[in-house]
């Protein structure tokens, strides 16, 4: 173990980027760079679209600034990096595809800040196409435009490991890499921790003391309000982390492989995750990913710069590792940063294909690699598509049953309980409230003194058993849902 340590860091400083390229070839990679980060924000406009409702979790998020409604119950798990994120739009404006522009154009240039960071580790041909790879994913897409935390975290992990690599020629490299950590604690403190885990043991095994400070005292930065509202709202550290760990199914030995490969379809969240597995199809280019990354590595090893490329693959791995094998459901945007960080490597190893000497070889790799690229982006365009569909049906509803309460005279102030309590809340103006499960806040006393003073209503699936405080209530049907309506507070 030691000696392979050893040799990673010999291998940082004798291929650490020594010396500046050409002013026309640094402004063409530049250009290049700045090209892909322009067509992933396009195509975010385009296929995404932004008239797409807010999600479930994206209510929750972006509910702590929005004039809309009050804010919805923070459980323990989340951040409020995307909170602080939206709020130069959310906390003056309650325009979604305001909102959606903002984002689309955010990420874009977060993606060209985390590609640049590379520079002169790769050639910038090689990363325009890493960062083609990850921008084409639906997944990537899909949530470019929206208040989630994963891709930042993954923009982050970009930042953070390219920057590492540099930080030993180049002492402004340490910027970014304290800028990419925090952007990732500040998003998901933990996953920040599991990304950076290799990092830190390199860090400590060469005795680079000045970026390893810098390492962790960005992570305390950035996790620091997630710390302090845990002692404010949870009783300590110790007991949010119980408190994440329940609300996530109890963290612990799952093997949740299968479950990742039944989010491929486009499931946004797969809990529980039953049913079949997607078409093969669907799920080829998720095999190929390790493949190719381990081809990657092997082209990099061969030509004496494995450093480059063996550390993203161990942070992608670390990034990994919690939701393929500790959580007991899935979710695609989990693995994020790891697509990020292998898309380097299955870049490079495309490049090594597509220039092979002149021959037959040549020939069959190209075709290969151009058949393969079609297809994936068929896939990818087919399942984004599929799946912007469905979310645009779901939160229409939402938009639908909110008029529908506004009718029936729910309308700000007001209370929901029930079924979808939070995003509907959202879409309504109304607070939300739950007496049990993850996202409990009130008893079932404060939501009857609530009642007296302000519309309050329940709501439930048709067949639904209502909660007991809401069973004398007036009970009426919009659209799927059956609505308990409290009495008229006098």
């Amino acid at each position: 173990m030691a000696g392979g340590t050893d040799a990673i860091l010999v291998a940082m400083r004798r291929h650490a980027p020594a010396s500046q390229p050409g002013v026309p070839r640094r402004e063409h990679g530049t250009r290049l760079l700045m090209a892909v980060a322009a067509l992933f924000t396009l195509a975010q406009l385009v296929l995404v679209r932004p008239g797409l409702g807010l999600g479930w979790d994206e209510t929750v998020y972006v509910s702590q600034v929005s004039p809309q409604s009050p804010a919805a119950f923070f459980s323990a798990p989340r951040s409020r990096g995307v909170t602080l994120l939206v709020a130069p739009v959310a906390s003056w404006s309650t325009s979604t595809p305001l909102l959606r522009v903002y984002l689309a154009v955010l990420s874009g240039v977060a993606l060209y800040l985390a590609l640049r960071a590379w520079r002169g580790l790769f050639p910038p041909r090689v990363l325009a196409a890493a960062g083609a790879l990850f921008a084409s994913l639906w997944i990537t897409l899909f949530y470019g435009p929206q208040a989630m935390p994963n891709l930042w975290v993954a923009f982050g992990a970009l930042i953070c490991v390219g920057c590492f690599l540099r930080a030993r020629a180049d002492r402004a490299a340490l910027w970014g890499v304290a800028g990419g950590a925090l952007l990732m604690a500040l998003m998901r403190p933990m996953d920040a921790v599991w990304v950076t885990v290799p990092l830190l043991v390199l860090a400590v095994a060469a005795r680079h003391w000045r970026t390893l400070l810098v390492l962790l005292g960005s992570l305390a930065a950035g996790a620091a309000e997630w710390v302090i509202e845990a002692y404010v709202g949870f009783g300590g550290l110790t007991e949010r982390l119980n408190e994440a760990s329940r609300v996530q199914g109890h963290l612990g030995w799952y093997f949740a492989v299968d479950d990742q490969m039944r989010s491929l379809g486009g499931r946004a969240l797969c809990r529980p995750c039953v049913g079949s597995l997607p078409h093969p199809a669907l799920a080829l280019w998720w095999f190929a990913l390790p493949v190719l990354a381990a081809l990657g590595l092997a082209v990099a090893i061969r030509a004496g710069r494995a450093a480059r490329t063996l550390v993203p693959l161990a942070c992608a791995t670390t990034a990994a590792v919690p939701y393929l094998f500790m959580i007991g459901y899935a979710a695609p945007r989990f693995l994020l940063p790891a697509y990020a960080l292998l898309a380097l490597a299955v870049a490079d190893a495309l490049r090594h294909l597509v220039t092979a000497p002149r021959g037959r070889w040549r020939t069959a790799s190209v075709a290969l690699v151009a058949i393969g690229l079609a297809g994936h982006l068929a896939v990818q365009y087919a399942v984004l598509a599929h799946t912007v569909g469905r979310n645009t049906a779901d939160r229409e509803a939402w938009t639908r049953t909110a008029a529908g309460l506004h009718r029936l005279g729910v309308r700000p102030p007001c209370l929901l309980t029930g079924h979808e309590a939070i995003p509907i809340g959202y879409y309504s103006g109304c607070a939300s409230a739950a007496t049990r499960g993850n996202n409990a806040n009130s008893t079932v006393a404060e939501i009857r003194g609530t009642a007296r003073r302000i519309p309050v209503a329940h709501l439930t699936v048709p067949g639904g058993i209502p909660a007991g405080y809401a069973r004398d209530w007036t009970r009426h049907r919009v659209e799927d849902l059956r609505v308990y309506v409290a009495p008229v507070p006098r």
